[in-house]
């Protein structure tokens, strides 16, 4: 199969997991790395610079999550993709993993075809066009052509899908988004996520930004105002 010329790193301690996921995402035609550990991980991340990174939370030296905030926290690593592999079912494992950063979860035991088709889901969404039009509210400034954002011109470090959500709400001040309409726009369809990760992703906004800029509408969604 034509390589899609995307590279993904996959850091699981588990060599059966590894080999299988490593397998179906080489038939997808990926360029496919592994790591069995958190130092690992960000060993390899940091040199071969992939497109996406699929992280088993649970890991030894570092897991998944604390590699997600140290990646994060690099600029190199602000636009890459990043999910979550989970044997966790709580809730609370789910929330901490998207408030790292993480742009989706898998649950284990993993389904190959499951996983093959979130991976191929993030790929699509990232590559659609990106709005061009920068906008400029008061002394906040968000530049999608340079996933930029700056508040009295300091830079605010967003991870992307906190990024696409304050640049939808910004882009129609005023405008209640359902939370439905959030969903699908900013996570698409083909990507399985509750009402909570807005919550999350609105909470960290408002932390970064130091702005009161996006109102909750109770029962109903969510509107910038600034």
């Amino acid at each position: 199969m034509e390589s899609k010329g995307k590279k993904i790193l996959i850091a699981d301690d588990e060599p059966d997991i590894l080999e299988i996921i490593q397998y179906n995402l080489t038939r997808e035609g990926y360029d496919v790395i592994t790591a069995r550990d958190g130092d690992e991980a960000i060993g390899k991340a940091r040199v071969t610079r992939p497109d996406l990174i699929i992280l088993d939370i649970m890991m030894p030296k570092k897991n998944g999550v604390e590699v997600c905030e140290i990646l994060r926290s690099q600029p190199t690593f602000k636009e890459t993709l990043i999910i979550f592999l989970t044997a966790l079912s709580d809730e609370g494992s789910h929330i901490r993993g998207l408030e790292t950063g993480a742009d989706d979860y898998v649950n284990k035991p993993i389904s190959p075809k499951v996983l093959t088709s979130r991976v191929n889901a993030l790929f699509r969404r990232v590559t659609k066009e990106p709005e061009d039009t920068v906008l400029k509210i008061e002394n906040l400034t968000i530049d999608p052509a340079k996933f930029e954002v700056t508040v009295d011109a300091n830079d605010i470090t967003l991870a992307k899908k906190e990024f696409e959500l304050l640049y939808l709400l910004a882009s129609r001040p005023g405008r209640v988004f359902l939370r439905n309409e959030i969903l699908n726009q900013v996570w698409g369809n083909e990507v399985i996520v509750g009402d909570r990760t807005i919550d999350v992703h609105i909470r960290k906004i408002r932390q970064k930004l130091g702005l009161d800029c996006i109102t909750t509408v109770k029962g109903v969604g969510y509107k910038f105002n600034l």
